[in-house]
């Protein structure tokens, strides 16, 4: 099955509004309304609305780096999938490293999957985020940890509501430290990914299923990253906050698309 590319640029917490909707417009500008592969911007929350008017008529669609699992009630803090929808976002990023690593307290499997059957039941497409960090690759457990950030995190999953998700892998040793994988290392994770995804879904959703590469992507590793058959896109990180280089990333997956025809 002939997977349409997806870029993704998750601008983390950076920028301003001005800069934010500059950068937005800059985009909006150069990609042309026929674009071969979808791309979305991921802004910090209070850039979104203001990130979604600079891009009106575009073709470049907006998501959130992250959603609560709730809809409404004494969440302070909090951003409901629905207020996301009400300001134009059609994705959102769930289970980013991060959130799993960094920020504290960390996210588990059980409450990034409430976050995506809430987010996925309220009409949000989910950039599911798994990966392993160093000690866990040079341990030779990275499928055994994407085996388990999968099956939980797709918990309770009914096959007809992913028909809109996106799994990025990301391997956390990649992530802003400018080691990148290898085309074959994120092949095989992929690879990998889908397999299971067959598994715990079923054949024709995985074979639907979109996966991303995300780890220090940049114009000169993303046309061969591009090229792997079962890498169906990338999440930039630190490439999205420069048009230019995001631009250069978006167009290696245009001439994947157009080699392909």
């Amino acid at each position: 099955m002939a997977r349409k590319l997806f870029i993704a640029g998750n601008w983390k917490m950076n920028l301003s509004v001005e800069t934010a909707t500059a950068l937005a417009a800059e985009l909006a500008a150069r990609v042309s309304a026929d674009s071969s592969v979808d791309i979305a911007l991921c802004p910090p929350f209070v850039y979104i609305a203001a990130v979604r008017r600079a891009l009106d008529g575009s073709v470049i669609a907006t998501g959130a780096q992250d959603v609560y699992h709730e809809s409404q009630g004494a969440f302070t803090g909090q951003i409901s999938p629905g207020m996301l929808l009400d300001i134009g976002c059609e994705y959102v990023i769930i289970g980013h490293s991060e959130r799993r690593h960094t920020i504290t307290p960390p996210e588990d499997d059980c409450i990034i999957n409430r976050k995506l059957l809430a987010a996925l039941g309220s009409g949000l497409k989910v950039i599911l985020c798994v990966g392993e960090t160093l000690d866990q690759r040079q341990q030779d457990q990275t499928e055994s940890v994407l085996d388990k950030q999968l099956t939980d995190g797709l918990a309770n999953l009914a096959s007809p509501s992913a028909a809109t998700l996106v799994i990025a892998y990301e391997p956390v040793w990649a992530i802003g430290t400018g080691q990148t994988a290898t085309t074959a290392q994120a092949q095989e994770a992929h690879a990998f990914i889908r397999s299971r995804l067959a598994e715990l879904l079923n054949p024709d959703v995985a074979s639907a299923v979109r996966i991303q590469y995300g780890g220090s992507v940049k114009p000169d590793n993303a046309l061969d990253l591009l090229s792997q058959p079962d890498v169906d896109g990338a999440l930039v990180g630190g490439a999205s906050l420069k048009a230019a280089d995001f631009l250069a990333i978006i167009d290696a997956g245009r001439t994947i698309t157009s080699s392909a025809q």
